[in-house]
């Protein structure tokens, strides 16, 4: 659908849309409630669980003899709305971050470190101390108990009422960056919005857009009309916007009267939340985007978190280790460990460890094989079915059990628990210089690239990804992706 006339943008749109910005309000209201009462579910189970470890007396007497300090009820009301307080503070009832699971997390972690942060100094300065102990359990449970909640609420809402759980979106600007937010937002349901239609300015380029199956209703004339009509709660726009700094004012204006919201996307794509912060000027607000962080303490300490955890792993995995390499002799000819050469940080060389899954000398017959490479439009060679694979090697793949020895390499320090995927030499000598980013960081045994599809993934996509971690590593990353790490493995996508 296309409309160049915009000054009938809005008549048309509510003629092809009847009741669903009356609807779409009315089931965000009931959204965003549900929400809070499956909070108000949470702290309540969070304060039983602390009755119930005083009952059984695992808490050393916390609340001692009546009137001592601020009575139970009271501090139980408190905590309660205090934290459901830090929760709209965090702005946990927003209504686009509903779906938004990874904000959930940040979000409520952020508010149970701030919980802390205050209420176990005010339990010290007011001699409250008999409150610490439940304070110290009530904290961690309320916050595991609201993500749960949140993601239950979430999946519920989804299947009761699919098309109004996340936020419908009118996008506008250049065709081109519209065309790109599409393709951000199609790959992340976690941002909790859903296109519902394209304002462009370019309208001859709009099949671009209509080939994505998002209407175009028209250019920038009528905005906040066309997004009404459509039923919409916010705008996102796709920048570089060729608008005047006071018609930005004026359509910010017009949607807020309205009740929508205004998103503007940065110029700068992949870059991470955390990475952003808003800096006041006296002209404006001004986007502070934080360096990658390569070097310092954080690294090194997760330098050293990954040799302890890839030691405690070894330790446990050493005996089905020896098994699997038993069972790689005893069914095929040559050794059971595979030695490769891959770079690694700043472009160094070194040797990778792998269980075998081939046959002897798999690299002399690959060149027959090139015209069945899969991922041609890049670097890689991968393939589904390689005939060079032995049949345990199959199974190893699949279950990624291929890449325990790869511990061995984070012990000696080529490479990290979790990184971007260790390149031949040979890719290496392909790279442009964008690309060559990725060996800014060592090399990982999991990383972005296998908990979203491995081997399925295009060349460019990976390439995507890798320069993704480079750019917003953090310790909660590595955290995410390691535990998005087991479902991947459990699901074996992309595992050949």
């Amino acid at each position: 659908m296309v409309l160049a006339d915009s000054a009938t943008v809005e008549t048309a749109v509510m003629a092809a849309f009847p009741g669903v910005q009356r609807r779409k309000l009315r089931s965000t209201g009931r959204n965003l409630l549900v929400a809070f009462l499956g909070d108000v579910l949470a702290v309540t189970i969070a304060i039983t669980t602390v009755v119930l470890f005083m009952a059984a007396d695992l808490m050393g007497g916390a609340f001692v003899a009546a009137g001592e300090g601020v009575p139970p009820a009271y501090s139980v009301t408190g905590f309660s709305l205090f934290w459901l307080a830090l929760l709209a503070g965090c702005r946990m009832y927003d209504r686009w971050f509903l779906e938004n699971r990874t904000g959930t997390i940040y979000r409520t972690i952020r508010a149970a470190v701030i919980a802390v942060a205050v209420l176990a100094p005010v339990c010290v300065l007011f001699d409250m101390l008999y409150l610490l102990k439940p304070l110290i359990v009530a904290v961690p449970v309320a916050a595991v108990l609201t993500v749960v909640g949140r993601y239950a609420t979430v999946a519920m809402l989804s299947t009761l009422q699919r098309e109004y759980v996340r936020q419908r979106t009118l996008v506008v600007g250049p065709a081109d960056s519209v065309v790109g937010l599409l393709t951000s937002l199609g790959r992340d349901r976690s941002y909790g919005l859903r296109v519902a239609g394209a304002c462009i300015t370019d309208l001859d380029e709009a099949r671009k857009i209509t080939a994505h199956s998002i209407p175009v209703y028209g250019d920038l004339k009528d905005v906040a009309g066309t997004a009404l009509g459509a039923g919409c709660t916010a705008v996102l726009v796709a920048l570089p916007l060729e608008l005047e700094p006071f018609a930005m004012r004026r359509l910010a204006w017009e949607l807020s009267d309205n009740d929508i919201e205004l998103l503007v996307a940065p110029a700068l794509p992949e870059v991470a939340p955390e990475r952003v912060a808003v800096l006041p000027s006296g002209g404006g607000p001004l986007l502070h985007v934080r360096a990658p962080i390569l070097t310092g303490p954080q690294r090194a300490v997760k330098n050293v978190l990954d040799r302890l955890l890839a030691t405690i792993l070894l330790i446990l995995a050493g005996p089905f280790m020896l098994f699997v390499a038993i069972m790689i002799r005893a069914t095929s000819a040559g050794p059971a460990l595979f030695r490769q050469t891959r770079t690694g940080i700043k472009g160094e060389e070194f040797t990778c460890y792998k269980f075998r899954t081939m046959i002897k000398d798999a690299d002399k017959v690959r060149d027959q094989l090139a015209h069945l490479n899969q991922n041609a439009d890049g670097l890689l060679f991968k393939m589904k079915r390689d005939p060079r694979i032995t049949k345990v090697g199959a199974i190893l793949r699949r279950t990624s059990l291929d890449e325990l020895p790869q511990l061995l390499n984070v012990i000696n320090g080529t490479m990290s628990m979790v990184g971007p995927r260790p390149p031949l030499p040979s890719e290496v000598a392909g790279y442009d210089e964008d690309v060559r980013r990725r060996l800014l960081v060592k090399p990982g045994m999991t990383g972005l690239w296998q908990v979203s599809g491995r081997s399925d993934l295009s060349w460019q996509e990976s390439v995507r990804l890798d320069l993704n971690y480079v750019d917003n590593w953090s310790p909660l990353l590595d955290l995410r992706i390691l535990a998005r790490t087991v479902s991947a493995v459990a699901r074996g996508t992309g595992a050949y």
